[in-house]
């Protein structure tokens, strides 16, 4: 049997999720690694993989000592591109359908207390172009719960600072509603100043976002990473902070004041509420830690 050239069909598969499901290309990079490690482990006599070859593939990748998160994410892309084979009528069956990946513990994402996010968003920012810039960051970040790449690439026009709200365009390019409080409003507010001032001095085209580099060009994921960190020490934070802990912090303050498990999900932009659920594990947590300092019969008495 003429073995079926699936290298050929991976970069269709690739084409799709470009031009059809408009993924990112740091998306498509981990596709592209992903299913070309696979195709060339698959043994040369296999014509059509079956499901006994995804086993023994994970298998192997366990042996190599793998973390769980990155086999869960190799099958994943196993999956996508089989069952993307099977519906154009290239294979008859999905080999990776049935089969299950190594578990992984719930792992409960770090996040600040309030009175740390209170430390970080009251201290002294200097009255500079970069300093009104900084609060504007950490604000809306807090404030929004968006990921760091939905902050760099926020269109300015997508802001309404009159209502608290903004569009934001996340993964797949879903588009979602976020909310800006009154803090995030007036730091916003106060930085546009300064970032038309920057666009003047370096006579740069507006690039259309809302955050700027000296060089009036769109702010880089890395610099905010580093903004962020670098705010973090001066807060005296003890944790490794980035953006995305902001981004879990804003979701566990929201469950924890009693907000509606769906409601936080539409405004973190997660497409299943399963991945949202994570978070009640660490509210929960939290309740546990005062019922046990507190009641009668809690693990202090």
């Amino acid at each position: 049997m003429r073995r079926l050239d699936l290298n050929e069909h991976l970069e269709d598969f690739l084409i799709h999720l470009r031009d059809v499901r408009r993924m990112s290309p740091n998306t498509l990079r981990a596709y592209r690694s992903d299913l070309a490690a696979f195709l060339a482990w698959l043994p040369s006599e296999v014509s059509i993989p079956d499901r006994l070859d995804v086993r023994r593939y994970l298998v192997e990748l366990q042996d190599q000592e793998l973390k769980t998160s990155s086999i869960q994410r190799k099958l994943a892309s196993l999956r996508a591109f089989f069952r993307h084979l099977r519906d154009h009528g290239i294979l008859a069956t999905d080999p990776a359908r049935l089969v299950k990946g190594p578990k992984a513990g719930k792992r409960i994402p770090r996040f600040l207390t309030v009175p740390q996010v209170d430390a970080l968003l009251n201290q002294p920012f200097p009255d500079t172009t970069n300093g009104l810039r900084d609060r504007a960051i950490l604000e809306f970040l807090y404030s929004t719960g968006c990921r760091v790449s939905e902050a760099t690439t926020l269109p300015l026009r997508y802001l309404d600072l009159h209502s608290g709200s903004v569009r934001v365009l996340g993964k797949g390019r879903k588009e979602r509603i976020a909310m800006l409080g009154r803090a995030a409003c007036r730091a916003i507010q106060a930085y546009l100043p300064a970032r038309q001032e920057v666009l003047v001095n370096t006579q740069s085209r507006d690039p259309g976002v809302l955050f700027l580099n000296r060089f009036g060009r769109g702010l880089s994921a890395r610099w905010i990473f580093q903004v962020v960190l670098e705010h973090a020490r001066r807060a005296n934070i003890p944790e490794r902070l980035t953006p995305h802990g902001l981004r879990h912090s804003f979701a566990t303050h929201l469950l924890d004041r009693g907000a509606d498990l769906r409601a936080v999900q539409e405004l973190l932009g997660h497409a299943r509420l399963v991945t949202t659920e994570i978070y009640t594990h660490v509210s929960m947590a939290r309740l546990r830690e005062v019922y046990d300092k507190a009641h009668p019969q809690g693990a202090d008495a």
